[in-house]
């Protein structure tokens, strides 16, 4: 389904893209060029349709984000849960584009949509999409080939239903164990994260943009991982990023590797480096980091998009937020846009409102020269997509593409796969089928019902079982709000009450095997001490924990970090150094196999 052609030399395939560029340009009014710089959240309507203004998260209705607000890019907010009627509501949003007077393409971008996720603060539950381990999974697997499988697969789920911006791969280093955003990095291993990076790039964006591809922003520049005491900075009490270590090069490497491979966007991080040689604001108003160190050091000249809101108050789930403007809160909202634009940031994540830095420009305190650079670098890429050209996507192949079984089985598989094997006493796994035909099983944060679909049978009392299956999660301290618990921060070990309860289990029960899920890398020497055996997993069903200890699947997973021993050790870290917790339980790397 072809864009229809037009007259003007901006509109002519068979123009140069400067060429197309410059036409475009020069035809747009201060108010469209500022518009390019806005990238905000967009929900879809029902069945496909346009939707109205949704007053809980402050967005405006479809038609005035492209028509009274004249914005182009949009990140897609919620579950996809029908392929067929996204890729509707994706050509519904296109046409209104066209109808505006220079018919600008939409940009659609997401969070990541196909991991196995409890937790959806900063992605998505995979739904119709297959379904993989989060990054730590695929980062223990240690397969570069594997990485650029699954985001070749993940770049056709997009393409089919209009996603043609990926706001990942997050290479952030888990070198601060608290931190809540683990779960989305490769580990903590620099050169680790960098193989699989590049693999994850060559995924999406195959040889370069084009338009088969899709666009990868990397994040969060320069390294999100080290923030103090793990706190993070979507909230002003985590505002700090630290480099006790001096461990500041060590961070960047996988950015480094980015570029190498071809990054075509690169988000910087809300944290403001503390003890450094850069001032302490936040990293997107930091001009000698972006412009300085990303752009004429690195030698980065792709997009650079701020992360979300940074410049304007507002209400997540009806609780107000401050703009996350750290070191700079005492500025006015036009003051912050130009301090953004000013560092050299293309475009504003989170924000809807081109007509303050209109006003920028028409005051002379941004000059119109500024604003073309990134609104050529901004429109160069829809070209390159070629979303001028053939802005639509085909709704029945949608339906046929989005979730194949081979790709669901192999995301499936890695699931299995990805299991960390970290203690096994006397070979007591797997679990033997037949044997357990006979036995009574008590179990944690398992469905009865999937163990009892396989012939099995659960007990409710511990003390009638022969043996448990505990399905853990890595501990956490709650947070107020709905937005804010959504991050899992704090310690990493149980409460003395969640010790005790689980003692009772081990003493209870003969043989207790145990699986955590691994957000951030759990303190559990007790459960270490006490369990038959102890798995980490990163993302995975029920019925995969099933295959794994019954012997279907066996564990292939190496630790993407340390497991550290104490939280006396987690706190004595230096947050911005691998490797760093003292006496760890197991090391970066460690994962048996069975039978060895």
């Amino acid at each position: 389904m072809s864009t229809p052609s037009g007259t003007f030399p901006y509109q002519n395939a068979g123009l140069s893209i400067d060429d197309r560029l410059d036409d475009l340009i020069d035809r747009m009014t201060i108010g469209e060029k500022a518009a390019v710089l806005f990238h905000d959240m967009i929900v879809m309507g029902q069945d496909g349709a346009l939707a109205p203004a949704v007053a809980q998260f402050n967005i405006p209705s479809n038609s005035d984000l492209i028509n009274q607000k004249q914005m182009t890019h949009f990140n897609l907010l919620g579950p996809i849960k029908d392929a067929r009627t996204a890729a509707k509501w994706y050509n519904n949003l296109q046409r209104e584009a066209l109808k505006t007077r220079l018919g600008i393409p939409v940009t659609i971008s997401t969070d990541p949509r196909n991991h196995f996720t409890d937790n959806v603060g900063t992605s998505f539950e995979a739904g119709i999409f297959s379904q993989w381990p989060e990054s730590l999974g695929l980062a223990a697997l240690r397969s570069a080939d594997l990485v650029e499988q699954f985001a070749d697969i993940a770049r056709q789920e997009y393409l089919a239903v209009g996603l043609r911006l990926a706001l990942h791969p997050q290479v952030d280093l888990a070198t601060e164990p608290r931190w809540a955003r683990i779960n989305a990095t490769f580990g903590e291993d620099a050169d680790l994260t960098s193989e699989l990076v590049a693999a994850y790039i060559r995924g999406f964006q195959g040889a370069g943009l084009g338009p088969h591809a899709v666009s990868t922003m990397t994040k969060h520049f320069p390294g999100g991982g080290p923030q103090k005491d793990g706190e993070d900075p979507h909230f002003a009490y985590g505002r700090e990023q630290i480099y006790p270590g001096n461990q500041f090069e060590y961070h960047l490497k996988p950015f480094k590797a980015a570029i190498a491979a071809g990054a075509a966007q690169m988000m910087p991080y809300y944290g403001m480096p503390v003890n450094t040689s850069y001032e302490e604001v936040g990293f997107a108003f930091n001009k000698p980091l972006i412009t300085g160190l990303l752009r004429e050091e690195l030698g980065f000249q792709g997009i650079v998009v701020t992360d979300w809101g940074l410049v304007t108050d507002k209400a997540i789930f009806g609780e107000p937020m401050p703009a996350r403007a750290w070191g700079l809160e005492h500025l006015s909202r036009s003051e912050r846009i130009q301090r953004i634009v000013d560092a050299g940031c293309d475009q504003l994540g989170g924000e809807s409102c081109p007509e303050l830095l209109g006003e920028l420009v028409a005051n002379g305190r941004i000059t119109e020269q500024r604003l073309d650079q990134s609104v050529r670098r901004l429109l160069r890429e829809k070209f390159l997509l070629g979303l001028f050209d053939d802005r639509f996507v085909d709704e029945d192949a949608a339906a046929q593409i989005v979730g194949k079984a081979e790709w669901c089985k192999l995301g499936a598989d890695a699931q299995r796969r990805s299991y960390t094997l970290l203690t096994n006493s006397n070979n007591c796994l797997p679990l033997s089928h037949a044997h357990l035909q006979t036995a009574k099983l008590y179990v944690e944060g398992i469905p009865a019902e999937a163990v009892e679909a396989r012939g099995l049978k659960v007990v409710e009392d511990p003390a009638d079982a022969d043996f448990a299956l505990l399905r853990l999660k890595t501990a956490y301290e709650p947070r107020p709000g709905k937005f804010e618990s959504m991050f899992h921060a704090g310690s990493l070990e149980y409460s003395e009450e969640e010790k005790a309860r689980q003692a009772k289990v081990f003493a209870a029960v003969p043989s207790v095997i145990v699986d955590l899920y691994a957000d951030r890398p759990p303190v559990v020497p007790e459960i270490i001490r006490q369990a038959s055996a102890v798995f980490l997993s990163y993302g995975s069903s029920p019925d995969a924990f099933l295959d794994v200890v019954l012997g279907i699947y066996g564990p292939e997973g190496k630790l993407p970090f340390d497991l550290p021993s104490s939280m006396k050790a987690v706190q004595e870290s230096n947050s911005d150094t691998p490797y760093d917790t003292q006496d760890p339980l197991f090391r970066f790397g460690h994962g048996l196999r069975y039978g060895a």
